[in-house]
């Protein structure tokens, strides 16, 4: 099985989603995304996919989404995909690629959905 997690090291919740990947017996491709983020369309996809908002994909905790204003009323998925483009520490984490499907691995069980 093909399987891409899109990978945060320095994130728990991201490090236990990819052990548990191992344990089940899988080894998958793993995108640092930070270094190598999605593109707005993959990412827009992969939102969609996962049966998700723009919003509930975004790190709306991280220091720039205020800085950059995403916090004020009216801004629209659009300019959310495009931030998180520009500025992947805004991708929520870890997005998990299956060919079952596509999970916000938060918390890092739901994995097991799609493996």
């Amino acid at each position: 099985m093909d399987i891409t997690i899109y990978h945060n090291p320095r994130c728990g919740t991201s490090r236990n989603t990819l052990a548990a990947i191992r344990e089940a017996g899988h080894e998958p491709q793993v995108v640092d995304y930070l270094a190598t983020p999605p593109s707005r369309a993959q990412l827009q996809e992969m939102i969609a996919s996962a049966g998700l908002t723009v919003r509930e994909a975004v790190r709306s905790k991280e220091a720039l989404f205020g800085e950059l204003g995403l916090d004020q009323p009216g801004v629209d998925d659009g300019a959310l995909l495009d931030a998180m483009a520009a500025h992947p520490v805004l991708i929520n984490r870890p997005f998990v690629v299956t060919s079952k499907g596509v999970r916000l691995c938060r918390p890092f069980e739901l994995v097991r959905e799609i493996l």
